[in-house]
């Protein structure tokens, strides 16, 4: 910070060009943390956590950091973690005697709006439609990124990447279609 500019932005990306996918961040708070994900952007299945957080006992806030890691696919070592406490890894109760297992199934699959009490929209740019509670309205979501559409690298203007009118009247029709116009 003294001597010079600090590109922090500029090493994240150098970072994840070279294969990193998980960020622990190793500080007082959560700011870096934040601005690693506003740096990665929607279009990439990195991970950042802070190991620290205000307001939260330092134990809590790390176990939580690594939890985030852990649901991510990146692989940490809770036998280390738990080591000296104690604690022993646990298998859940089967029942033996009705000759079955009882896991927890997923009620939906990854993806599937309906878990979350959505309509699927059924459209390449829409991810779900929900009708409004206070009124006769529809919202309609969904989520872009480079990742799930790369096509619109194709459409820039001045080195940076723009949503496409006729994108913008596709979702309008389809709207109109959706509440019967």
């Amino acid at each position: 910070h003294v001597r010079g500019t600090v590109r922090y932005a500029d090493g994240v990306r150098a970072l994840a060009e070279a294969g990193a996918d998980a960020f622990l961040e190793l500080g007082p708070g959560a700011v870096l943390t934040a601005l690693t994900r506003q740096t990665l952007g929607d279009d990439t299945d990195a991970v950042a956590a802070p190991a620290l957080r205000a307001r939260h006992d330092e134990q809590t806030a790390l176990l939580t950091g690594l939890a985030e890691l852990h649901v991510a696919g990146v692989r940490v070592d809770w036998t280390a973690w738990f080591e000296g406490t104690g604690a022993r890894r646990t298998d859940v109760p089967t029942y033996p005697w009705q000759h079955r297992a009882y896991w927890p199934r997923p009620l939906a699959h990854a993806g599937d709006v309906a878990g979350a009490g959505l309509v699927p929209a059924r459209h390449p740019l829409l991810g779900a439609a929900v009708s409004l509670a206070d009124s006769d309205g529809v919202l309609l979501t969904g989520r872009m990124s480079l990742r799930t559409h790369p096509w619109l690298a194709d459409h820039t203007m001045g080195g940076m990447v723009l949503f496409p009118a006729t994108g913008f009247l596709e979702l309008a029709v389809r709207a109109g279609d959706q509440v019967g116009c």
